[in-house]
């Protein structure tokens, strides 16, 4: 790597060397010409090493770059050299800056600061503006995280998939901007500061680590199209009472049961959006508040399936009436083969599984056992819902998936649903 001017001049008068070295030796005759090409090849090898670490320099120096991923600790030396010198300081400059000799900033980065102490290395990140994070996972984890930030000044908005949101055209992307400052002025204004701080945790309910910035930039998608809805005057106002949901089990009989159940969730008060789950964050469905006060559900169709799509809803639909207004402050994402080891997550599945099959019901159903299309359609008429719906828990709780196929309803919930905005492809 180089470390300032005084290096780039040498490193640039040693290219000049070495291709001078390669126009030679192509001239040289000679009567072993494999020699003579791998003598090239090598030449040519160390010259794609410096114009590397030339273009890398020149890049940091023109300040045109932010650093948009979570280093692990080791890396943080390479990071703290990036930073000063994209920040247009010298050795001397963050020197002075520290108060202390030029000669100690060049033994730290000569060692990738392993003789600094750990005082030192915090004090030399603040004065870069170098932020860094980490994880943990416990030993016991059941399946889920937590991801909370102090306020929305502790975002390293880089991290935002933004190169993915503008592939989407979440946002424009007007020549020359940075697309940094661009995707921060996307998520303050479609989802609100207040949704990276302590008062929106993100309770992840998932069998996958997933990305918590993906989690965040998918959140404020679905959050600006609910506003559009809230804002045209489509949706109704909500009322924390669920006497209403048999009126949405009993569309799970209709072939466009999934488009009546977005109508009928608007008349409730309860927001439904559709929206494509980004790369890393392993979503099926999610429930938060927007404005407050008003009820959203957000599904990805992750699994284009009937069963999927009604047992996602109503899990969603459980946190919705037994937990986004008793005080936990948390956003719900979930992932339908998270672990149910969750107290919470036990409680919005129960509420699912009694809304669409009560415990009874599912008791006298003898499709369990002989696992069977005409068994299962016979208990769907019995107990007045769609055989996708049956087949689907027989599946999750056999752990057999391969079973009952043509009964869980492939393919038929995205074309209802699909409407201007969503993100289904």
């Amino acid at each position: 790597m180089i470390y300032s001017d005084k290096q780039y001049g040498v490193a640039s008068a040693r290219l000049n060397e070495l291709r001078d070295a390669v126009a030679v030796a192509k001239a040289r005759e000679t009567d072993q010409a494999w020699l003579k090409q791998a003598e090239i090849a090598g030449i040519k090898s160390q010259i794609a090493d410096i114009e590397a670490e030339l273009a890398e320099y020149d890049l940091l120096k023109s300040g045109q770059v932010s650093f948009s991923k979570t280093y692990a600790l080791e890396e943080l030396p390479r990071v703290l050299v990036q930073a000063r010198i994209a920040s247009g300081m010298s050795q001397t400059d963050l020197a002075e800056k520290l108060g202390m000799k030029p000669q100690q900033v060049q033994r730290y980065e000569a060692t990738d600061y392993m003789g600094a102490s750990l005082g030192r290395l915090i004090e030399i990140s603040k004065a870069l503006g170098v932020k860094a994070s980490g994880s943990f996972e416990g030993p016991k984890q059941a399946g889920g995280s937590v991801f909370a930030w102090g306020d929305a000044d502790d975002i390293v908005w880089g991290q935002l998939p933004y190169k993915e949101m503008i592939k989407r055209k979440w946002f424009d992307m007007p020549r020359g901007a940075n697309p940094v400052e661009r995707v921060k002025e996307y998520f303050l204004q479609a989802a609100g500061p207040q949704f990276a701080t302590a008062l929106h945790r993100k309770k992840m309910h998932s069998g996958n680590a997933p990305n918590e910035y993906a989690l965040l930039a998918w959140q404020a998608r679905v959050l600006e199209r609910a506003r559009g809805k809230i804002e045209a005057q489509e949706i109704g106002p909500f009322d924390v009472d669920d006497r209403w949901m048999p009126q949405l089990v009993d569309l799970t009989k209709r072939k466009d049961g999934p488009k009546r159940a977005r109508d009928l969730l608007a008349s409730k008060g309860i927001v439904l959006i559709v929206e494509r789950h980004l790369p890393g964050s392993y979503l099926d469905g999610a429930a938060m508040l927007a404005d407050g006060d008003t009820p959203v559900v957000g599904l990805t169709l992750r699994h284009d399936r009937l069963d999927n799509f009604w047992f996602v809803l109503m899990h969603e639909l459980g946190h919705v009436f037994l937990h986004l207004f008793d005080g936990l402050r948390f956003d719900f994402f979930d992932e339908e083969d998270g672990s149910d080891g969750d107290a919470i997550e036990a409680q919005a599945n129960k509420f699912a599984l009694d809304a669409l099959i009560p415990g009874d019901l599912w008791d006298q159903c003898l499709s369990r056992f002989a696992l069977s299309e005409e068994a299962v359609k016979i208990d769907a008429e019995a107990i007045g819902i769609d055989p996708s719906i049956i087949a689907g828990r027989i599946r999750k709780e056999r752990g057999n998936y391969t079973i009952l196929n043509d009964l869980i309803g492939l393919g038929q919930v995205r074309s209802q649903l699909e409407e201007a905005g969503d993100d289904l492809d």
